[in-house]
């Protein structure tokens, strides 16, 4: 079986960024918000959604199942107030569950959170709760910087975020550490605001103790980890620095990368220097890079192909396509056995 770990719903029906952008204009003129009750999405508008992009794709490739979450660039917590967030995520969360109901064989639903600038995170875990025990959801996406660009919220590693995490040890479920839209025009959101992020969580990760507080605590850094596996070096001269454990032992019994890096070189780096036991297959197709890659003539978020041209073994390629993905998404491997898979 082979699991993407990392999949968008950016292919929803035209009628749900139509409400959004109600909403967003009913910020400053109540009189214009949209009621939830008046975005209409049929059954029959989700599966046309799916089956013409993201499941017609994953057969065109091989792929059994995809873990899927809200489109990233839509979370946009940094738009409106907490309860602006709120609304917005239980709607898009809701859409993710109605499509892992279409479709059980081929997708899963995680959760975004409706977090908002300045706000308790802990708000958050209402959201979360219903997702997990009502949705099925076997993850979440952790935004650490929910002012899209400007970074005014505390390190991962502090305390404020602690609610969210005692949450996601009692359920065993990772979150994948995805920013969302940059409203700062320094940082590109796919090409620079995303790959900054999945950088910066990391080294606030390294900096920190956070994982003796949370021994099974599992974060997924995306995109193949921004600049960590290029800059391996520089991460381990730093931790041994600061005196901290060998990165081994002190970051990758809880920190896992996804193989969403579009080119064979890329790949080849990354399970070249990164543990095969911490990296899960993902391709976050129709996503930031959709285009056909002239080089290649592949799409260069055909990430399967990079991947079967790597240098492993089978027993490697097995754990980066399914095997690590059981173990760090536990309620995921249970679902798949309830189902006989």
């Amino acid at each position: 079986m082979i699991i993407d770990i990392h999949g968008h719903y950016t292919t929803a029906p035209k009628a749900l960024e139509t409400w959004r952008n109600r909403q967003i204009a009913g910020i400053n003129s109540p009189s214009e918000m949209p009621s939830v009750s008046e975005l209409k999405i049929s059954d029959d508008e989700l599966r046309e959604s799916i089956e013409q992009n993201q499941l017609r794709l994953m057969r065109e490739r091989g792929l059994d199942l995809t873990v899927f979450s809200p489109r990233a660039s839509f979370m946009a917590h940094h738009i409106g107030d907490y309860e602006v967030s709120a609304t917005w995520a239980a709607i898009c969360n809701e859409l993710c569950y109605r499509v892992s109901e279409l479709f059980p064989e081929h997708f899963i639903p995680a959760a975004m959170l409706p977090q908002s600038p300045g706000v308790d995170v802990a708000t958050c875990i209402p959201e979360l709760v219903k997702c997990v025990e009502q949705y099925g959801n076997v993850a979440i996406n952790l935004n650490p910087d929910p002012s899209g660009g400007h970074w005014t919220s505390p390190p991962l590693s502090d305390r404020s975020w602690y609610p969210i995490y005692e949450k996601m040890v009692e359920y065993d479920i990772p979150a994948m550490v995805h920013v969302s839209t940059s409203c700062n025009a320094c940082f590109h959101t796919t090409g620079a605001h995303y790959l900054n992020a999945d950088t910066t969580a990391f080294m606030q990760c390294l900096t920190s103790d956070l994982f003796r507080d949370f021994p099974t605590l599992k974060f997924v850094i995306p995109h193949g980890g921004g600049a960590v596996p290029y800059h391996w070096g520089r991460f381990r001269g730093l931790a041994q620095e600061m005196k901290k454990p060998l990165l081994e032992e002190h970051l990758l019994k809880n920190i896992f990368f996804d193989t969403c890096v579009y080119h064979q070189p890329g790949i080849d780096l990354l399970t070249k220097v990164i543990p095969v036991d911490n990296i899960l297959f993902a391709s976050e197709m129709i996503g930031a890079v959709r285009g056909i890659d002239p080089q290649t003539g592949h799409y260069f978020d055909d990430t399967k192909r990079y991947v079967e041209a790597a240098d492993m073994n089978p027993d490697q390629r097995y754990k980066i396509y399914e095997g690590n993905a059981r173990r760090v998404y536990s309620r995921l491997d249970a679902t798949l056995k309830a189902q006989g898979r």
